[in-house]
């Protein structure tokens, strides 16, 4: 049996920065997905296979020996618990070995930490069978839109299903959708695979790649929220890599320089936030109570980016994306860290598009990347397949 995930990205729609200063931050995930194909054989013979490991989008594939696999984390005593134990730095280590000994192409050695995320949650949970994982994704990575979290979301589930571990409640255009206790399953192990790849993660990017739909995240408590409105964003992709750990403290240092000015900040950030999620929730009985709400959603964002401009964390990239969009009437933010990344422009209900045409067309001609998504869909789905 080959089973199939598919997992979201997700934006953050407001209080970014500010959430670190204990403000309200909105995200939801949108319809781009990390994909997982992973067939495990059934082979008496476990010890001579091979564990195989493609990522597709980048002509990459990785494979390890089992026997070597086995000798190389014999003392950990794999597989481990269903319920998602935590890793220790000493496993780590291990599989970080077994990492080393793959051509990674130096251009590429970011992916290390995602391959060993992987081999933790494979040998994890499934322990020393031979399998076949190919990934493949439409979220470009270190952009800000949680491709990390997609792909140790969407692995986690296929490994799970494989396993047993997991039980459908409803089927849609041939994927399946998890019930409550499974979805959780799956996030918690996400969450861990999340903290091999970047150390101590919020655990908003995996929770709504996991569940879909939107979240509230404010002092480390999230909420989930649906939303009763269709909404859809232009992503732009400025190409622009950025140190989030740098810009995160610059923010703070800005904090410490001026804190009535940047608490004063981080408080309107919060009650954007706020507004922002009531608008998403309430209820719109025809077009018109669409155009209005989507009229004060612009407002929001357009606030929002004037603030995070306050913080320090704009780029000229960002600025060309702002003043792009802002000639055809269209409101846009920055998403995530800043400093370059993604910015988001909502397409309203109505907008034409020979409008969202020539939009693309402009900011593609600047170098940067355009991709149309809908806000606040399914999360983690599973679909299954027999091959002979």
């Amino acid at each position: 049996m080959e089973v199939r995930t598919r997992a979201p990205g997700k934006i953050i729609l407001s209080g970014e920065h500010a959430v670190v200063h204990g403000s309200t931050a909105v995200a939801g995930s949108i319809d781009l997905y990390t994909n997982v194909s992973l067939r495990i054989s059934n082979s008496s013979d476990v010890d001579d296979g091979l564990l195989e490991f493609q990522l597709k989008d980048m002509g990459l594939a990785f494979s390890w020996k089992i026997q070597k696999i086995k000798e190389t984390i014999s003392e950990l005593g794999f597989p481990l618990s269903s319920s998602a134990p935590s890793f220790s730095s000493e496993s780590i280590k291990l599989f970080a070995t077994l990492v080393e000994q793959q051509n990674i192409p130096e251009a590429k050695i970011g992916l290390a930490a995602g391959i060993s995320a992987f081999l933790w949650l494979y040998t994890s949970i499934q322990g020393f069978k031979p399998a076949t994982a190919v990934v493949t994704s439409d979220l470009p990575l270190g952009s800000g839109l949680g491709s990390s979290a997609a792909f140790c979301v969407s692995i986690s589930a296929a490994l799970l299903a494989s396993s047993g571990a997991l039980s459908s409640v409803s089927s849609h255009d041939g994927w399946l959708t998890l019930g409550e206790s499974e979805l959780e399953l799956v996030n918690r192990w996400a969450f861990e695979g999340e903290k091999i790849i970047h150390g101590k993660p919020s655990g908003i990017d995996n929770t709504v790649s996991t569940f879909g739909n939107m979240i509230m995240f404010r002092s480390g408590k999230l909420t989930r929220i649906k939303p009763s409105m269709p909404l859809r964003m232009l992503v732009t992709n400025t190409k622009v890599g950025r140190n989030t750990k740098a810009l995160v403290a610059g923010v703070s240092e800005r904090a410490c320089r001026h804190p009535e000015a940047m608490t004063a900040v981080f408080t309107a950030v919060d009650s954007i936030s706020k507004e922002l999620a009531a608008i998403i929730q309430s209820p719109a009985s025809d077009m018109l109570a669409i155009t209005e709400k989507e009229d004060k959603l612009e407002e929001l964002m357009e606030m929002n980016q004037g603030l995070l401009q306050c913080m320090g964390v704009s780029h000229s990239s960002i600025e060309t994306v702002l003043r792009t969009t802002l000639k055809y009437k269209l409101a846009s933010k920055l998403t995530g860290a800043g400093g370059g990344g993604c910015v988001l422009t909502l397409l309203p209900a109505l907008l034409s598009k020979t409008i969202v045409d020539k939009v693309i067309a402009e900011l593609e001609s600047c170098g940067f990347q355009c991709l149309v998504a809908a806000i606040g869909g399914k999360g983690i789905e599973i679909g299954f397949c027999g091959y002979s």
